[in-house]
């Protein structure tokens, strides 16, 4: 048997990394400033979620939620906490997309309405309900495409306002920042807008945080820059730190029943140990500011580079639109000077890169840049 090729893969096979930097097979060094889709929060391999996760798996790796686990709470506190949701409850999946099909069918449930608001360009995963909400027909297969979903372009207050005062919607689902759109952010009056809209319409505001959220914008959430308070907020990626764990965090007013929503191994023991490592050094290491400086310090020097013809993104989410001639930098970055970096279409590169980089390393990053385009 062989792989179902799927993937379009960089013939690069990592083996080791420690903090932002990379080994592959052959020894070969490389900077990660794309930490596996915005997966690596805190660094690879960083000793204290090493040795969290290893003196949990000497006790216990993994039982049902058929059964008491007081892991799950102490996360659902200690995330309440740091991101200032003390008052929302906490579902625990299993990924973003997971994650982002719960938020989906639990507004359903609260409504009873069926038909959702989701962005253009948007991106929410790839099971049935998330990847109907995203805006890429070439990843939904027959039987994801459905009539429950209408997009509308982002910060585009009047045609939120059109469809939600038809009362057929269950709520409006948008990110943080649209990532794999190539970081475009919503205004925050606009989202300030919609979230009024759904209120006067009884439909739930959405924030899908997946990849924009656990600190990456330079606070914890990315829709906290703009003062609203949605309903439902959906975590993952930089949540574990490389273990797949997702999260939705409900608002009060959102009740639960038994057997509403349920899964197998999410809140597995050793995934919420992971997590908790996470917020931990998240907090111990104060890496929520350290995204702010050192992403505000890459935007501000990136921005004056000819090669690009528009910076964008928040704190260590950041996409670069490269200018006409440089649609080859990100390889180069990659073959030429053992640069991780991510890419959305042709012409944007982004940097997702773990929220403890340094100075030095933003500026190994800005020399580079220097040294291949000037």
């Amino acid at each position: 048997m062989e792989l179902f090729d799927v993937y379009k893969l960089w013939p690069i096979e990592p083996i080791k990394a420690k903090g932002w930097k990379i080994w592959d097979k052959d020894g070969a060094e490389y900077t990660d400033l794309y930490g596996g889709h915005a997966v690596i929060s805190i660094g690879h391999c960083h000793p204290t979620y090493i040795n969290m996760l290893q003196e949990q798996l000497n006790k216990l790796g993994f039982y049902s939620n058929a059964v008491q686990n007081s892991l799950q709470k102490e996360l659902a506190a200690k995330l309440g906490e740091v991101s200032g949701y003390n008052d929302y409850t906490l579902f625990l999946a299993n990924s973003g997309a997971e994650a982002n099909e719960n938020a989906l069918k639990l507004a359903s449930f609260h409504t009873g309405k069926r038909k959702f608001i989701a962005l253009e360009k948007a991106f929410h995963g790839r099971t049935s309900g998330a990847v109907a909400a995203t805006d890429n027909p070439k990843i939904r297969a027959p039987f994801n495409k459905t009539d429950h979903i209408t997009f509308v372009p982002i910060n585009d207050i009047i045609a939120v306002d059109k469809w939600l005062s038809t009362g057929e919607y269950a709520g409006v689902i948008i990110e943080g920042i649209q990532g794999v759109a190539g970081i475009f952010e919503p205004q925050k009056e606009y989202l300030q807008e919609v979230s009024s809209l759904c209120k006067k319409h009884s439909a739930l505001l959405i924030l899908d945080e997946v990849q924009s959220g656990y600190g990456r914008t330079g606070k914890f959430f990315a829709h906290q820059h703009s003062d609203v308070t949605p309903d439902i907020i959906t975590t993952a990626k930089g949540m574990g730190n490389g273990f797949p764990i997702g999260g939705v965090l409900i608002a009060p007013h959102i009740k639960p029943s038994y057997g509403m929503l349920g899964t197998t191994f999410g809140g597995n023991h050793l995934a919420c140990t992971a997590a908790l490592a996470v917020l931990k050094v998240i907090e111990d290491e104060n890496l929520v500011e350290n995204a702010r400086v050192i992403g505000e310090y890459l935007i501000d020097s990136l921005s004056k580079l000819p090669v690009f013809k528009e910076v964008r993104g928040r704190g260590l989410m950041i996409g670069l639109e490269l200018g006409q001639g440089y649609e080859g930098l990100r390889d180069k970055l990659l073959f030429e000077e053992h640069i991780f970096t991510g890419g959305a279409g042709a012409n944007v590169i982004r940097l997702l890169p773990p929220l403890n980089i340094t100075k030095e390393v933003a500026d190994h990053f800005i020399n580079t840049i220097k040294k291949l385009t000037e």
